[in-house]
């Protein structure tokens, strides 16, 4: 059982930084994949960022390259997502992730086993 808290400063201006944290409970947090979506209002859920359990290998979608920058503290059981330049149409909920079943597919939120609250981060124009 893995369980996972977001947290971060949720308002900020358009072109700022802000970094999420997510912080995880259980031993077992280190064989985990990790990911981050997002949700805005009256929009499906979309796939922001994931890295492997093992922190070698990072996934981004297209809107957030370049900017977005996922990464992993397993001594600290945390996982991250710096957010760069920051645009108001990324104003949403978001959310982390865990999941290490066969099949995993990082931007297939159907895959991960395990959701934070989210946490609401909204960029003003």
């Amino acid at each position: 059982q893995v369980q996972l808290v977001e947290s971060g400063v949720g308002l900020v201006q358009a072109g700022g930084s802000l970094r999420l944290s997510c912080a995880a409970s259980g031993r077992t947090f280190s064989t985990y994949n990790m990911g981050w979506f997002r949700q805005a209002p009256g929009e499906a859920r979309e796939f922001v960022a994931a890295i492997r359990w093992s922190g070698a290998v990072t996934y981004y979608a297209d809107s957030v390259k370049d900017r977005f920058t996922i990464s992993r503290d397993n001594a600290k059981i945390t996982v991250y997502l710096q957010m760069n330049s920051l645009k108001p149409e990324e104003t949403a909920i978001y959310y982390c992730a865990a999941g290490n079943r066969s099949g995993w597919r990082a931007s297939l939120a159907s895959t991960y086993e395990y959701w934070g609250r989210g946490t609401q981060v909204t960029v003003s124009s």
